[in-house]
């Protein structure tokens, strides 16, 4: 069983930056990639990015590569997502999720993801 928790999300104006972190439980925390998704309401939840167990391979959607970035700490059991250059339209509910998958590539699918934080809310002001 994994728990994941994370932190960091609030009101930020557009062209500023937010860090969200993700706190993991467990001993294993370094056998999973982790991946960041976002879902708005009504809508399907969207990979954000996702980094490999090692941190060695990161991959980004395409509305958020040479903006976001993804990083990890497997001592702290923590991932996390730098947004930068933050737009109005990255507001949204974000999730990190784990892959406990032994699957050496950062894999985009949610169904793909065994386990799952609350979310964190980032709202960006125009």
């Amino acid at each position: 069983q994994v728990q994941l928790v994370e932190s960091g999300g609030g009101l930020v104006q557009a062209g500023g930056s937010l860090r969200l972190s993700c706190a993991a439980s467990g001993r294993t925390f370094n056998s999973y990639a982790m991946g960041w998704f976002r879902q708005a309401p009504g809508k399907e939840r969207e990979f954000v990015g996702g980094i490999s167990q090692n941190g060695g391979r990161t991959y980004y959607a395409d509305s958020v590569k040479g903006r976001f970035t993804i990083s990890r700490d497997n001592a702290k059991n923590s991932v996390y997502l730098q947004m930068n250059s933050l737009k109005p339209e990255d507001t949204t509910v974000y999730y990190c999720a784990a892959d406990t998958s032994t699957y050496a590539r950062v894999r985009t699918l949610p169904g793909l993801y065994d386990y799952w934080g609350q979310g964190t809310q980032v709202t960006v002001s125009s």
